[in-house]
């Protein structure tokens, strides 16, 4: 019932007013993206959250190899997502490029039961970031042209929400299946598969495409979005941070470590982190929709920042040392994962914004590549404690370079606040002599006949 009256309201010629109030009900289309990402991410953290353990407990992983796999995880296949943008834009099929993506990754997880070395594993899960990447713009760019540009940040909020409930239900269903099953890693694997198919029944049945435009233009060239300062600005700024952004994959290794936990508590870890995600991503979209969403993406690598220095301080190994770490990182994730999409996608027309969007997706993606694999290396070479030390005060500066950069920069940070998309000098403008503009009115002037 709900769907069907919210796509109808999608759907129609004039968007109705939308209620006031926290609780006013979403487009049907980002609530229904929401419940796909949920059930698909249910699949994919059971997987994630027994995957550092897998590999360098099981299959013997050097930090430096897993290093690299954790790269090629996040960012080897981002080039994809430029693909998948510009097809989906191209084809104004964005729900099909996304579905396609959805179902090449429940694939890779039934291909996990037949790999046992620990590079077929690094195959199979880039062939399942491949899918990832094809995905993201196109659902990025469905839930950006569902709502005005003044609620992108809550739109995003909701959808990462229910995301978010997918990443904290993963972890437990891995681990009950851990508990009860005997050949626990495979059983996580199958459980996994079947999940991430229903999730692409629910994207077939319940997402609508978005609306494509009564006349149908010629596509804009992608070096247009060049022309976009708010979006080169944003691609720098997220893969200067992204280059020193310690993935939360070390984080839960470093934690294990320090408190010696069991292989059957490991993925209890990533529950924390999604239940602060889940709690804090509708308030801190709705905040960044007030204050900037440039100036809450940047204040939120100060959690990450704090995470690695409660791992660095010399704490007893306990609950408080795990509910910190836990807590900052779901805080990080809150306030920089949306919220990062919701500024891009007012400053984008809407013929490329998944074109748009792919490409700072890909620009952050690439950064965190080479991020976790000088990470990898500086734990093989110096050890985890310097490597994070290292980590953190490059983190650190970075931050206030681009800080201090944002605010002097003319305008500041409230560029991206409530920003409309930004007409592109595409197509170009006729031929022929400009219109005179009138002569300027002077105090005495007789007022113009209507």
């Amino acid at each position: 019932m709900y769907l069907s009256t919210s796509r109808a309201a999608d759907t129609a010629g004039r968007r109705p007013p939308a209620p006031r109030g926290p609780l006013r009900a979403v487009p049907g289309t980002v609530f229904a993206l929401g419940l796909v990402s949920l059930v698909t991410d249910v699949s994919a953290e059971m997987v994630t959250s027994v995957l550092p353990l897998y590999l360098m407990a099981g299959l013997g992983m050097s930090p430096l190899a897993f290093g690299a796999l954790d790269g090629l995880h996040q960012g080897a296949t981002a080039l994809l997502r430029l693909a998948g943008g510009r097809i989906a834009d191209r084809t104004r099929r964005r729900k099909l490029v996304a579905g396609f993506g959805y179902a090449l990754s429940a694939a890779c997880k039934a291909a996990l039961l037949a790999v046992t070395t620990p590079w077929s594993v690094a195959a199979v899960l880039a062939a399942d970031r491949t899918g990832k990447g094809l995905r993201t713009a196109p659902r990025d760019a469905l839930i950006s042209l569902s709502c005005p540009p003044e609620e992108q940040g809550r739109a995003f909020g909701v959808h990462r929400a229910l995301d978010t409930a997918g990443a904290l239900l993963g972890p437990l269903a891995a681990f009950g299946v851990l508990w009860v099953a005997v050949d626990g890693y495979e059983a996580v694997f199958t459980v996994s598969c079947c999940i991430a198919v229903l999730g692409v029944v629910v994207l077939a049945l319940f997402v609508r495409e978005a609306p494509a435009p009564a006349t149908r233009t010629p596509l804009p060239p992608v070096r247009t979005l060049l022309r976009i300062p708010g979006l080169r600005r944003l691609c720098a700024t997220a893969a200067a941070l992204g280059l020193f952004t310690v993935g939360d994959a070390f984080l839960y290794l470093l934690l294990q470590r320090r408190l010696d936990l069991p292989a059957a508590y490991f993925p209890l870890l990533p529950v924390g982190t999604a239940a602060v995600f889940l709690l804090a991503a509708l308030p801190l979209g709705r905040f960044a929709d007030r204050l900037g969403r440039r100036r809450v993406f940047l204040a939120g690598h100060v959690p990450l920042l704090g995470a690695c220095l409660l791992l660095l301080a010399p704490l007893p190994a306990g609950p408080p040392l795990v509910f910190g770490v836990l807590a900052l990182l779901g805080l990080f994730y809150a306030a920089t994962d949306g919220v990062l999409m919701a500024a891009a996608g007012p400053l984008l027309p809407a013929e490329l914004r998944t074109t748009g969007l792919a490409v700072l997706q890909t620009a952050q993606a690439l950064a965190r590549f080479a991020g976790s694999l000088l990470f990898g290396a500086a734990w093989t070479l110096w050890g985890p404690g310097t490597a994070l030390a290292a980590a953190a005060g490059s983190l650190a500066a970075v931050l206030a370079v681009v800080c201090l950069l944002t605010s002097t920069r003319p305008g500041g940070p409230r560029a991206t606040r409530r920003g409309t998309s930004r007409r592109l000098p595409w197509p170009p403008s006729p031929p022929g002599p400009r219109p005179a503009r009138p002569a300027p009115r002077g105090p005495g002037s007789a007022p113009p006949d209507r």
